[in-house]
């Protein structure tokens, strides 16, 4: 992928990794959408890149998501990346105590409904522009699920199982459909000081950057490189270490 002299929708990209690949994208002079529902994290973001045109949407929501694909049709029919970054991450959830189902469907929307549909949605202007992508963020937890998010984990890992369908799908097509697979990174998912422990956003990032630009369809990071090549064997003993401390 050529990072430079693109038209880019990044969702979630207010904070964390979609802001982090936003830079980027703009600095080899693409021009930049992000989108997100926190209007004050878009403006803080707008403030530290200036080229960028924010755009409230709760991607949660298929009314919203329409809308903005309507909206961006029209103002940027040179779209030719989508970047399906937005995520939640809700930590704790015993499945055997009673839940909010409403709680529970907003991080299904938000992490894997949403990057279906977009994807639906804008294929159509995809396959007419040059050099056009679609990007899907997984998780190391699409291979390896952590117990203690275990939603977050399977809407994961079903992304990725729909992402190498769409590839299959478009493989006649110009649009490559790429895979980044993050591990712990040092964000706000789930809560701030949580992930305080990760990998720092910027040097993620980068690395991913380096890899897309050698033109790769997965791109992955520590952790998350071991686990996407591991046997099944090998898949267990990570599981056990990450959920039961061993």
């Amino acid at each position: 992928m050529n990072l430079s002299n693109n038209t880019v929708l990044i969702t979630g990209g207010a904070s964390g990794i979609g802001l982090s690949l936003a830079s980027h994208f703009v600095q080899s002079d693409s021009t930049v959408i992000i989108c997100g529902r926190d209007k004050h994290k878009l403006e803080e973001a707008k403030v530290k890149h200036p080229q960028i045109t924010t755009y409230v949407c709760d991607v949660a929501n298929s009314g919203e998501r329409i809308s903005m694909f309507e909206w961006m049709s029209h103002e940027f029919p040179k779209l030719n990346i989508l970047v399906n970054n937005a995520g939640i991450q809700r930590r704790g959830l015993q499945l055997a105590q009673e839940q909010s189902w409403e709680t529970l469907r907003e991080e299904i929307a938000i992490n894997l409904e949403a990057p279906i549909h977009l994807s639906m949605l804008f294929i159509p202007q995809l396959a007419t522009q040059e050099n056009p992508a679609i990007v899907n963020v997984t998780s190391v937890l699409a291979f390896v699920p952590l117990a203690i998010a275990p939603i977050y984990s399977a809407t994961k890992a079903a992304l990725h199982s729909f992402t190498l369908s769409l590839r299959q799908q478009l493989i006649d097509s110009p649009i490559a459909v790429i895979e980044i697979i993050p591990p712990a990174v040092n964000t706000d998912l789930g809560g701030k000081g949580l992930h305080t422990a990760g990998v720092d956003a910027n040097e993620f990032t980068s690395a991913i950057v380096n890899q897309l630009e050698s033109g790769q369809i997965e791109a992955s990071y520590g952790l998350a490189t071991e686990c996407r090549q591991a046997s099944r064997e090998q898949l267990d003993l990570i599981f056990k270490r990450m959920n039961q401390g061993r």
